[in-house]
């Protein structure tokens, strides 16, 4: 078959599916994010429904959770995280995740190849480094005590001494599933980055890789509707289509504005468009505005790129389900930036839903909520 007739077939294909526009998108990812309405689930059981929680600093964690739970505290993370039931962890994206043990156990072999692709980065201060030998020397040394990535750097520089010290660290974390040790990702505690072995932490041995078609179908219930490329840009792999070609007569088919073909679980929640969505305040790197590979469902397009300064993702909060500003704490107040003008029912909503988030997490402080100036390009 030619590439022509190919296209042509899939074009043919798509056109008759139905349209799920941007705001019924919004509606359906936001009822699977648990952000349309506040779920009773347990920190541990939304952990593993969202696959993950991105954790590239302590507190994000909670703030996502505080804006998915009816009746979260902080201490009910932070108890998991103490027993060892949520890790952190690299996973999706080559990036810090919060997940249960099991999927710690399983999800890091399923993006393993993507961990070995990322090895090609700094190959050149590798050169010359048995990877097989770092990693047996590398996890001796976790195992027998938790390491910082300095330390891991100096010990394998003695054993390498040309190679790039940086280089030596990351090649261990790449080849090894290293997990952040307590009392890293505890509430109201400090410690430095300090890792061993997800085996040494957990007291078990990895699991074999997940078959992806059952990874396919926990995205679509927790980020779906969804394309082949979204959940490759959610999960940093590559080569999906066949997973989800094989899984066709299992799910349901729409497509999206732009006519791209859009995958579902066949009994998956896709709420009227119109259905109300409250404000909710999300924390830097939320997965919400990170799995998809067209975030309009919900980045307005005007707004692309303005949860973002450089490298540095800013605290973001919902309007009407979509990104619409900014917030931060200084000091003794919460400030809001919105991206654009709000009404005075939309900022009286978003200053108490302001509040709950200030009572959840910092219950007995005594902030105040400030508007500050819309925030410019």
């Amino acid at each position: 078959m030619t590439k022509t007739s190919s296209a042509t077939r899939k074009t043919a294909r798509t056109a008759s599916l139905p349209v799920l526009g941007p705001r019924a998108l919004n509606r359906a990812t936001l009822d699977r994010q648990l952000l349309l309405r506040r779920s009773p689930l347990s920190a541990q059981a939304a952990v593993g429904h969202l696959l993950g929680l991105q954790a590239q600093n302590v507190k994000p964690p909670y703030y996502a959770l505080a804006a998915r739970l009816e009746g979260f505290a902080p201490e009910h993370l932070s108890r998991l995280v103490g027993d060892r039931e949520i890790v952190r962890i690299v996973t999706m994206r080559s990036t810090i995740h919060a997940h249960t043990a099991d999927d710690c156990l399983g999800l890091r072999p399923l993006v393993q190849p993507a961990r070995d692709r990322e090895l090609g980065l700094f190959r050149d201060g590798l050169a010359g480094v048995d990877l097989d030998r770092l990693a047996l020397l590398a996890r001796d040394l976790v195992e027998t005590e938790p390491r910082t990535m300095k330390q891991l750097r100096e010990t394998l520089a003695v054993e390498w001494p040309h190679a790039d010290p940086q280089a030596l660290a990351l090649a261990a974390r790449c080849r090894l599933p290293l997990v952040q040790v307590t009392p890293r990702g505890l509430w109201g505690r400090s410690g430095r980055v300090a890792l061993t072995t997800a085996e040494h932490w957990l007291g078990r041995p990895a699991e074999p890789a997940p078959a992806p078609d059952a990874v396919v179908l926990r995205y679509l219930a927790a980020f779906g509707p969804a394309s082949v490329k979204d959940m490759q840009t959610w999960a940093g792999l590559t080569g999906l289509r066949d997973v989800f070609e094989r899984l066709r007569t299992r799910l349901v088919t729409f497509q999206d504005a732009n006519g791209v073909e859009l995958f579902d679980l066949p009994d998956a929640p896709r709420p009227d468009p119109d259905t109300p969505a409250p404000p909710r305040f999300l924390p830097e790197f939320d997965n919400l505005l990170l799995s998809h590979a067209d975030r309009t469902r919900v980045v307005p397009p005007d707004l692309k790129g303005r949860s973002w300064t450089g490298n540095q993702a800013h605290r973001t909060f919902l309007v009407d389900g979509f990104l619409a500003g900014v917030w931060k704490l200084e000091e003794e107040t919460l400030v809001i930036e919105p991206f654009g003008g709000l009404t005075r029912a939309r900022r009286e909503d978003v200053t108490r839903e302001g509040e709950r988030m200030l009572a959840v997490l910092h219950p007995g402080e005594p902030y105040d909520i400030r508007f500050g100036a819309v925030v410019g390009r």
